[in-house]
């Protein structure tokens, strides 16, 4: 039933070999062009070089289960696989694929709910991969991991759209391919507002007068190439045109947008552990303390073998997710999307701090891609809605499940707790 279709086990074969022969080899090659490029974040070119090469590979867009022109759609079940992979070098990989956030959830909510205008404008370029994106909600006055607590002010003035705010954690809006932003804020603040009907979404061009950069967010001390930002909005005008949907439809589309990026983090996140499971028992094989082979320690042998229990653990809760997606659909699937948003970027934390472990200091250090995973694995724990926000959401589909199987049918009789 997960097996994947002929159409992916033939693209798993060609990402297989895209990580050896190019992505792999220019990972030291990135790292040293980003200490060239400092602060202006401009594009290194090998990842233009990668780009191309998985563009022409066919490993492009296969984020996006939507048709759009010249898109033939994966089921999110073969796409799990190939992003597994991408997730072994998870700075390179998934941009090199066109297949990175925050522009594949942006590009998800251009394509289910853009214009035709919006679609010729900002779709297709970052469908080409020529133009980069971001996605503007969190805030740090408010706790974000409720949506419906944002603050950020988007007023009609006439045939215009004015915005005012502060948000942060906004990723990508320093690289110099970003072109657009996609702003979550409330167009509808009187008291008797539903409370999921205040929000909408904007179309706000990266040159528009009135917005600041404040400040840079670092990442456990570090400031990754990708870069994170604190930043204000003050009398921002956009055309009214630029509503994404319709005003009010703000709160509903954001659960589309991140529902997909949850998944897609997930899937990455099981191959980064992977790789550091294989870099744990090379690092083992390799080195010796006090007259014995690490891998020959008892306490090692108990961390790999920990390691791949808990990742194929997670490899089939994440398969049967997106099995879900697939055949009865996102919502119908939202309890399982949140229960993998916990248990995965959990996992990986756990295999990789091993990994790091058995590496000693250099575990620490840029020599090896551990402190980057585990930075990563970390910030997933709270980037597309907390853990917390996710176990809520799971206790909350299980007290209902056994409320409706133990309440009485109409002859009396009270249904089986049957598993689902």
């Amino acid at each position: 039933m997960l097996e994947p279709s002929p159409r992916a086990a033939a693209l798993i074969e060609t990402m297989t070999g895209f990580l050896a022969d190019d992505v792999y080899p220019a990972e030291p090659v990135f790292e040293e062009q980003v200490r060239e490029i400092g602060e202006a974040r401009t594009q290194p070119p090998v990842m233009e070089e990668l780009k191309k090469k998985a563009h022409d590979l066919g490993l492009w867009n296969l984020f996006l289960p939507h048709p759009e022109p010249g898109h033939d759609p994966l089921p999110n079940l073969d796409y799990a696989r190939i992003a597994e992979l991408s997730g072994r070098s998870l700075h390179l990989a998934p941009e090199a694929m066109n297949c990175a956030a925050p522009d594949t959830g942006n590009m998800e909510v251009l394509s289910m709910f853009g214009t035709p205008d919006q679609k010729e404008q900002w779709l297709r370029p970052l469908l080409a991969g020529s133009i980069r994106s971001a996605y503007v909600m969190t805030e740090p006055q408010v706790a974000s991991s409720d949506a419906s607590n944002i603050e950020t002010t988007i007023v009609q003035d006439g045939d215009e759209w004015v915005i005012n705010g502060r948000k942060w954690w906004i990723s990508g809006i320093n690289r110099d391919t970003c072109r657009i932003l996609i702003l979550m804020g409330i167009t509808d603040s009187s008291p008797d507002a539903p409370r999921h009907r205040r929000h909408s979404m904007v179309l706000i061009p990266r040159d528009t007068p009135g917005i600041t950069v404040e400040r840079d967010l670092t990442v456990l001390g570090f400031n990754p190439f990708e870069s994170h930002v604190e930043m204000t909005f003050t009398d921002v005008r956009v055309p009214i045109t630029n509503i994404v949907g319709e005003p009010g439809a703000g709160f509903a589309m954001s659960q589309a947008r991140l529902g997909p990026g949850r998944i897609h983090h997930c899937m990455r996140m099981i191959g980064a552990a992977e790789r550091a499971l294989e870099l744990m028992i090379a690092r083992a094989e390799s080195r010796s303390t006090f007259g014995t082979r690490l891998v020959d320690q008892g306490v090692i042998r108990e961390w790999i073998a920990d390691s791949r229990i808990e990742i194929d653990q997670a490899r089939l809760y994440t398969l049967y997710t997106a099995h879900l997606m697939d055949t009865v659909g996102n919502r119908a699937a939202a309890s399982e999307i949140s229960g993998i948003k916990v248990a995965v970027p959990n996992m990986a934390a756990r295999v990789i701090d091993r990994s790091m472990q058995v590496h000693g200091g250099g575990g620490l250090s840029q020599e090896f891609p551990l402190a980057r995973m585990y930075a990563e694995a970390r910030i997933i724990r709270m980037a597309d809605g907390p853990d917390e926000v996710h176990r809520r959401a799971v206790a909350r589909t299980e007290l209902r499940r056994y409320t409706d199987a133990t309440t009485p049918e109409p002859h009396g009789v009270t249904a089986h707790l049957l598993p689902r």
